[in-house]
């Protein structure tokens, strides 16, 4: 299951330099829940007015998510603790997600990064369970108070669950990685873990469903199989790391750099790139590099027009390519081409452009890598 891109949705500012965003998907969720707990405030005081009900549910739910925030936060301030750069953190339909560069050094670190998230979460409820049990029984602040201390105990005994990728699987894999010594083996380990904890989740979602549990059981089923999608996808990043060590952009570059003068007009560049099939170029000048055009820069002027405008106004100025070096690690590349959403990145070398990586030119790199590796096994 797809997860939120890097920054993507409504940017919400920056805490400790990290910015917070909001993917439309969290409108569900935060709906569904307040919905929910406004039923429940019903039931539960049905003296109040229903102006309380609403009320109480929605500052609920935005405590709770402000909960959901503080425990991911805490991720996050560990991860800097240790140099690991944190990108942005988003709340989306199943809670928070921190974008973190890159994994831990060391199990060490694993495990104390991982651990800040239940703890955090722990220290919540231990915090408003204080609340509720100090204020007056009937009172809109206990009735509060007691729903998100018990839903952030919760919050942290689920996470504490040893499947990859709930924080409970980092620890697993933090343990795993400081017996074995061997990062692919650990996540191995706790990727399987998660897989067989998201299997129970759907088995016992759909038991729900069938016995009359709709909501319940289908909620349950499909928490279940985005933990599968995550294991899955946590196993094949592993492996595209694998597969990548040690190479580098010069080795998976194509050194034939296609090339189009800085005065042609949209409509001329167009019919050449379906003449060629290149999609990306490089614009000349007097036989010197100025800038990059893709197919995406002409289709951003009216088609009327491409005859009377020339690439150069639709071309990106050399001094702002992102660019890559000759011994660039290639798995850097990827990441910076998945993170800055290219799809093509020139490789410079000595102020000279030597050759161009396409993100499908790596892809198709790694398939035939596992493919191979797959062949070597049997």
């Amino acid at each position: 299951m797809a997860q939120p891109a890097p920054g993507s949705g409504i940017p919400l500012g920056r805490i400790f330099g990290i910015p917070i965003y909001l993917h439309p998907s969290w409108f569900i969720i935060f709906l569904l829940i307040t919905l929910s707990l406004r039923t429940q405030f019903v039931s539960q005081h049905p003296g109040w007015t229903p102006a309380q009900h609403w009320t109480l549910g929605i500052v609920t739910s935005v405590l709770f998510f402000g909960s959901v925030v503080f425990h991911e936060l805490c991720h996050s301030v560990v991860a800097r603790r240790y140099r690991i750069p944190v990108d942005s953190f988003s709340l989306f339909v199943f809670g928070g997600l921190a974008k973190i560069q890159r994994e831990a050094e060391n199990a060490v670190q694993e495990i104390n990064i991982a651990i800040a998230g239940p703890l955090s979460s722990l220290f919540l409820a231990g915090s408003f369970w204080l609340v509720a049990h100090s204020s007056p029984a009937n009172s809109m602040v206990a009735a509060a108070s007691k729903w998100l201390w018990e839903i952030n105990l919760m919050l942290a005994l689920f996470n504490l669950l040893p499947g990859f990728p709930l924080d409970g699987g980092r620890i697993l894999r933090g343990i795993a990685w400081g017996i074995t010594k061997d990062f692919t083996r650990a996540t191995s380990i706790a990727s399987n873990s998660g897989k067989f904890f998201a299997y129970v989740l759907i088995f016992v979602g759909i038991w729900q469903a069938l016995n009359g549990n709709w909501v319940g059981g289908l909620w349950t089923a499909f928490i279940g199989w985005f933990l599968l999608s995550a294991a899955q996808e946590s196993s094949a990043q592993v492996a595209i790391r694998n597969t990548l060590t040690g190479v580098r952009a010069e080795d998976i570059m194509t050194s034939d750099v296609p090339t189009v003068a800085r005065d042609i007009s949209l409509e001329e560049y167009v019919h050449e790139v379906l003449r060629t099939g290149r999609r990306c170029h490089v614009v000349t000048a007097g036989g010197k590099p100025v800038g990059l055009v893709t197919l995406h820069g002409a289709r951003s002027v009216p088609r009327d027009e491409w005859n009377n405008t020339s690439i150069q106004a639709v071309m990106l100025p050399l001094d702002r390519i992102h660019s890559a070096s000759p011994d660039e690690p290639a798995l850097g590349v990827l990441d910076r081409m998945q993170n800055e959403d290219i799809n093509q990145m020139p490789v410079v070398s000595e102020g000279r452009i030597v050759g161009m990586i396409a993100r499908d030119t790596i892809l198709r790199f790694l398939k035939t890598r596992l493919q191979l590796g797959r062949f070597a096994e049997q």
